[in-house]
C-alpha cells in the first residue's frame, strides 16, 4: 500500500511539473564560450603585441561584443578594434601585453550584454584571467 502511495505522489509530482520545463533546442540556449587564447589560467603567456581570440558555440552578431575590465586596470591596452572571424564565432582582439601582469576580462558580464548570436541571445558571461610571464 505504502509503495502504491508512493507511486502515485510520485506520478502527481511529476504531470504537474512537466508544463514547468520547457524544452530546449540548441537554437534558444545561449551561446557560451567554447575556447579561449591565451586560456583562461594561464600564467605563462609571452608579453608582446597577441590576438587574444575568444571562440563561441554558435556565430555572433557582427559589432556586438563586451570586453569588460574584471578589475580595475585588469586589461591590455586594445592595439585596434575587435572584430570577428570569417565564420562570426571567434572574436579577435589584438592587444599590448606587458610582462609579469595579470590581465582579467568580462566576457559579458551583469551590467553588459554585447557578446549576441544571430538571434540575439546573449551569452553567458565568462571571466577571462592569465599572467604574463617575466621577459
Amino acid at each position: 500500500m505504502k509503495q502504491l502511495q508512493a507511486m502515485l505522489a510520485a506520478a502527481v509530482i511529476f504531470l504537474s511539473c512537466r508544463d514547468m520545463v520547457q524544452a530546449q533546442d540548441f537554437e534558444s540556449t545561449p551561446p557560451v564560450v567554447v575556447k579561449c587564447s591565451p586560456e583562461a589560467g594561464s600564467d605563462n603567456v609571452a608579453p608582446g603585441v597577441v590576438e587574444i581570440r575568444v571562440t563561441f558555440s554558435k556565430p555572433m552578431t557582427d559589432q556586438s561584443w563586451s570586453w569588460s575590465s574584471a578589475w580595475k586596470d585588469s586589461v591590455p591596452k586594445p592595439e585596434g578594434k575587435p572584430r570577428y572571424s570569417a565564420d562570426r564565432k571567434t572574436c579577435i582582439l589584438k592587444v599590448k601585453l606587458e610582462p609579469n601582469t595579470t590581465y582579467g576580462y568580462w566576457l559579458n558580464s551583469e551590467k553588459f550584454h554585447g557578446f549576441k548570436d544571430e538571434k540575439g541571445h546573449s551569452a553567458v558571461p565568462y571571466l577571462l584571467v592569465f599572467k604574463t610571464k617575466h621577459r
